[in-house]
């Protein structure tokens, strides 16, 4: 099935201030000025129809080439929300419950062990109960990152070499079962290697690699023929690459390579994808599950995946989270009007990549918008940034 993109609209028919938004192209194109970033694309959409779509600057700092619409990002976590998306039609399909306990489908995850910190050390103590496939989906699995903190546990992660080459989800998951989790299953809302976790349920339930599954799907049912794990030769002219040293801290710039096949189909932040791809993702879910005549999920199940998931009294272990926010299946859900540092109506999801790229829809709005760069020390201002000022070029 072929499926058109978006279409274009007025954006003053879909209700933004023009001038407005030239105040939001005067400032990323401030930040180009300013070398915070070679090149940026922008998009909003409203009631079904792109208001807005713009490319500034360069492909990257060692490109004479302009930055086009269509642009390749490296989108790392904007990545599962896909997976997520993934593991609810599953659900509907009948082949997986959300509290279904983790060693059903990866063995290897039973009898898991909690580290303790005992003073200068660490002990370790049974978990009580088993991680479940709504724990993963919601962050609250009690696994952890290697590169969030640089406590004893994180480092244990890190020590494992978990990211090393020949990694595959399979030997990946095999090398999370053997470390200790962060925290009790159901108690804390910790960034992790859950999606990636994920990832691996999706493969031995389908019995095919993640890529597969996600290309079936959900990639070519809604036309995004520019995603994938990597990027094609034919393609790769439209790459958009990071300054190689940081700006800011003076450190090397080290992204995904997205020019090879990689062995690790990361569930977590393996995915490369346009402005215009990512789009119809986000406008199948504003619709409540479907697009140009393709269903991906069922409206109840869209519904459920963008409701507040975390149990009252859950510690939040990162400012990741918000204040005013709680966390759905896949995505951050914005839960109450004020304590939050930005505008937004209750019920707004969002999330973003550690190289910089952000999405946030409102359903109350009608709304969504993707901004894209490779900035990673640059993603959290310009990710705030570029949310007020679409927000404040609202005008109806």
């Amino acid at each position: 099935m072929t499926v058109s993109f978006l279409p274009f609209g007025d954006p003053q028919d879909l209700g933004f201030c023009l001038e407005a938004l030239n105040r939001l192209e005067a400032a990323i194109g401030d930040g180009i000025v300013r070398q915070r970033f070679p090149g940026a694309v922008s998009l909003i959409a409203r009631h079904g129809q792109i208001a807005w779509c713009n490319a500034q600057g360069l492909l990257g700092s060692q490109s004479a080439a302009a930055m086009p619409a269509d642009a390749i990002f490296r989108i790392y976590s904007m990545t599962k929300p896909i997976v997520s998306v993934a593991v609810m039609m599953l659900v509907e399909e009948g082949k997986l419950l959300l509290a279904d306990p983790l060693p059903k489908s990866l063995p290897e995850f039973a009898r898991r062990k909690v580290a303790v910190q005992a003073g200068p050390g660490l002990e370790y103590e049974d978990a009580r109960r088993a991680i479940t496939v709504q724990d993963l989906l919601r962050h609250t699995s009690g696994l952890t990152y290697d590169f969030l903190a640089a406590g004893p546990v994180q480092k244990l992660y890190l020590e494992a070499g978990l990211r090393k080459r020949g990694t595959t989800n399979e030997t990946l998951c095999k090398a999370l079962a053997e470390l200790p989790l962060y925290r009790q299953p159901g108690t804390g809302w910790d960034y992790s290697f859950s999606t990636d976790v994920l990832g691996r349920v999706i493969e031995v339930l389908e019995g095919k690699p993640l890529r597969d599954v996600l290309t079936e799907k959900i990639l070519r049912p809604l036309g995004m023929h520019d995603t994938d794990f990597f990027v094609p030769s034919e393609k790769q002219a439209r790459i958009a690459e990071p300054f190689p040293v940081d700006p800011e801290t003076g450190e090397a710039v080290s992204l995904l390579q997205p020019r090879q096949k990689p062995e690790l189909e990361s569930g977590g932040g393996g995915l490369m994808s346009t402005a215009q791809d990512y789009a119809r993702f986000l406008q199948m879910l504003l619709n409540g599950g479907g697009l140009g005549g393709v269903r991906i999920l069922g409206r109840k199940m869209v519904e459920l995946m963008m409701a507040d998931h975390l149990p009252p009294g859950t510690l939040i272990g990162s400012d990741l989270l918000p204040p005013g926010y709680g966390f759905g299946l896949g995505f951050a859900i914005r839960t109450q009007r004020g304590l939050a540092s930005g505008p937004g109506s209750v019920g707004q999801y969002f999330w973003g990549g550690i190289a910089g790229t952000t999405f946030f829809v409102d359903p109350a709005e009608g709304l969504f918008a993707i901004s894209l760069i490779q900035a990673p020390s640059q993603r959290e201002h310009y990710r705030m940034l570029f949310r007020n000022l679409v927000y404040a070029a609202l005008d109806g």
